[in-house]
């Protein structure tokens, strides 16, 4: 079901196409999606990598401008589209209803009793992990960057912060609204009940 939030036009709703396979799996805190997981630190740690390192090796500031760009936006795509999704089950993205407004869509896979667990621990944190402090280091090149004086770099640095903040806002959002709603449901349910005594006193 959606719920439109009125302030800034998001909504939050369950995960209706991530049927993983989670039936019949043991409850192990252990990796259930190597690939995803793998992938999910390969192309933000390669980025700093290569932003760390490219001045050895290459006197290009165009080349290695490039790399660093493509590696980014190979891990903004990777994390917002597959990453998420298998390792935690959220997703979050945007889109245009027939009156041509925007929405913002925050998704949580809710597991049934059959399923059990069906996030691994073990991928939860390797995801958050991945997911804050990547973002935390590319703040820091970009003081580093702005105090130095390096003002050419100072473009890419901000590309980092901006591709893998907007993926950690992404997915605060999907944990934080998914917790909103719980509050919002439970502080109704309450209301309701309160009314109800006081009415029935009130007879």
């Amino acid at each position: 079901m959606l719920q439109q939030d009125s302030n800034d036009d998001t909504e939050d709703v369950s995960l209706f196409d991530a049927e993983e396979e989670t039936t019949n799996r043991p409850k192990k805190s252990r990796i259930r999606h190597p690939v995803a997981s793998f992938f999910h630190l390969f192309f933000r740690v390669s980025a700093i990598i290569v932003y760390l390192l490219c001045e050895l090796f290459s006197s290009s500031f165009i080349a290695c401008m490039v790399t660093i760009i493509l590696l980014l936006s190979c891990d903004f795509w990777a994390v917002k589209n597959v990453t998420g999704r298998l390792m935690v089950g959220l997703r979050w993205w945007n889109h245009i209803d027939e009156d041509g407004k925007s929405h913002w869509v925050f998704e949580s896979r809710k597991a049934s009793p059959q399923e059990g667990k069906t996030v691994s621990e073990a991928e939860s944190r390797i995801f958050w992990l991945g997911l804050v402090a990547c973002p935390v280091l590319w703040v820091v090149f970009a003081f580093s960057a702005l105090f130095s004086f390096r003002v050419k770099w100072l473009a890419v640095v901000i590309m980092g912060v901006v591709l893998q903040g907007a993926n950690l806002y992404g997915y605060i959002r999907c944990k934080v609204g998914s917790r909103k709603n719980l509050t919002s449901m439970a502080t109704t349910y309450l209301g309701r009940q309160f009314l109800r005594q006081v009415s029935v006193l009130w007879m």
